[in-house]
């Protein structure tokens, strides 16, 4: 019979935090190095495209991903004939509007208000409801209900999940216990904790591991770390066999009187959390590399010269783009602010009839955007783009 102390511990005792408290501590220290680009229209362009890809990393581990260009597709409501390519579709939309509405919603919350038991079945709730009634359904051919707790008994690979009786008690004592955690070190060590031992659980008859990945995501962002520049989910698709051994190994019960004192592994608690942590680590450090104003300041003159250089790509035979002069007026687009026509046309120092063929070009490719014929410009990042400005972040979308 499961216990609320079946799944202790939740949190590893002292005497092996170390090395944990030493990622937290590097975690929290390179997070401020994102500081400087925050409230950039580069920033603000970012989020989208990195929701989109949230969305595919994330349903990659499912092994239900569509193609980038399927999502920017359905984004537009452009959907596939092919019904299984369509549900992948509806599948990314729904980690994306869940996503976006929770970031908003939940902006303002402490990290400890994000335990609340609530806050999952919402996760569950809405990201489920954002789906077709008839893809509403495990692989098995059960329905799923948006919100509501599993009723039947489940074996995951070699994990039986805790009777459904017991649900409501285990996340009530896993939100009082990762709760009550307010040193900053101390609650990235329990948002990586509170991932595998969320997992075991398993509360719902689907959906478990996409609540798990967003809740980790939505609970860092929280505690003020990914300013919405980075999120674990990429890097737990990018190494999903080792996400999965971890998540297995930490499933494990005590091995002996050093196994910590609980019933599960301490052990492999603390390498589940180790591996987490890594992944977050590994995501923050490339994108402030990604970021820093001088990279990115040269790789959109790259991207420049390229369309210089290969004028088909944006429809024409002859390229306008003037590629030294077009990057110092986008580079002031792209990291201070919004300008007018004229602002713009100034910067570029060309005529205004070369001025206004330069901008038509970079609208017409997506790094500029403007809600009228005559309004003001802004950044903007297109799919197509990211090869260039930030090569290596999303690689699937040069495969199609």
């Amino acid at each position: 019979m499961t216990t609320t102390a079946s799944f202790e511990p939740l949190f590893p005792e002292d005497r092996v935090l170390d090395p944990l408290l030493d990622q937290a501590s590097e975690l929290v220290s390179s997070s401020e190095r994102l500081l400087p680009v925050l409230r950039t229209p580069l920033a603000e362009a970012l989020v989208p495209q990195l929701r989109a890809m949230n969305s595919y990393y994330t349903n990659k581990i499912e092994g239900q991903h569509t193609t980038p260009a399927r999502i920017e597709d359905a984004l537009k409501e452009n959907y596939s004939a092919d019904s299984v390519e369509r549900k992948k579709q509806h599948l990314a939309l729904a980690h994306i509007a869940t996503e976006t509405v929770l970031e908003h919603g939940w902006a303002t919350l402490p990290v400890a208000a994000l335990f609340e038991p609530a806050r999952l079945t919402t996760l569950h709730e809405r990201f489920f409801s954002l789906l077709p009634a008839d893809e509403r359904f495990t692989s098995e051919g059960a329905p799923i209900v948006p919100g509501e707790l599993r009723k039947v008994d489940v074996t995951v690979g070699r994990h039986l999940a805790p009777e459904p009786e017991m649900i409501e008690p285990l996340l009530n004592a896993w939100a009082v216990r990762y709760a009550r955690i307010r040193a900053r070190e101390y609650q990235v060590i329990a948002i990586a904790c509170s991932h595998h031992r969320l997992a075991w659980v398993h509360p719902f008859a689907d959906g478990n591991g996409r609540v798990a990945r967003l809740h980790s995501h939505l609970a860092l962002r929280a505690a003020g770390l990914t300013h919405g520049l980075w999120s674990p989910l990429r890097g737990l698709a990018r190494e999903h066999a080792e996400y999965y051994a971890r998540l297995s190994e930490a499933d494990q019960r005590r091995r002996n009187d050093l196994d910590g004192r609980g019933n599960l592994s301490q052990e492999g608690l603390v390498k589940f959390a180790q591996f987490f942590l890594d992944c977050c680590l590994d995501q923050l450090n490339f994108m402030v590399r990604m970021t820093g104003f001088e990279g990115i300041a040269g790789r959109m003159r790259d991207l420049l010269t390229y369309l210089d250089s290969n004028p088909w790509l944006i429809g024409s035979e002859k390229s306008v783009i003037k590629p030294e002069t077009t990057a110092l007026a986008m580079e002031f687009v792209m990291l201070r602010r919004t300008v007018t026509r004229a602002e713009f046309a100034q910067m570029l120092g060309v005529s205004d009839v070369l001025a206004r063929r330069i901008t038509r070009t970079l609208l017409d490719f997506g790094l500029l955007e403007s809600p009228s014929l005559r309004g003001e410009l802004s950044f903007a990042l297109p799919l197509k783009s990211l090869r260039f400005l930030f090569p290596r972040l999303w690689p699937e979308v040069d495969q199609g």
